[in-house]
């Protein structure tokens, strides 16, 4: 099997995002906005908690496939590339967790 990226599948919801196509779904929540985008990021969390809780190995893994699926959307409607997500998280792998977690809130 190839090797499949984050930045494979961010191409892929780039390219079905305004492709007028009735059954993509990636179009159709391109099209409802980042409220629509947004709404669906937060069930899709709220489910990968729970199958985490609840132990359930296969539903983590396809309820963390969402979750990632539904991140990308919100960071396209926004016109936020991964790049720039990979960036910052780059720039925080300088220092500690709790030291960086303590700038962030210093700058709020």
């Amino acid at each position: 099997m190839a090797e499949f990226s984050l930045s494979d599948l961010e191409t892929i919801i780039r390219e079905r995002a305004h492709s007028g196509d009735p059954d993509s779904w990636t179009a159709k929540l391109f099209a409802g906005g980042q409220g629509k985008a947004a709404q669906k990021l937060g069930e899709e969390a709220v489910e990968t908690v729970i199958a985490a809780v609840g132990g359930d190995r296969q539903a983590l893994v396809s309820e963390s496939a969402d979750l990632i699926y539904h991140w990308l959307v919100v960071l396209g409607v926004a016109g936020i590339p991964l790049a720039d997500v990979l960036t910052e998280l780059e720039r925080r792998t300088g220092r500690s967790g709790i030291a960086e977690k303590a700038s962030r809130q210093d700058r709020g």
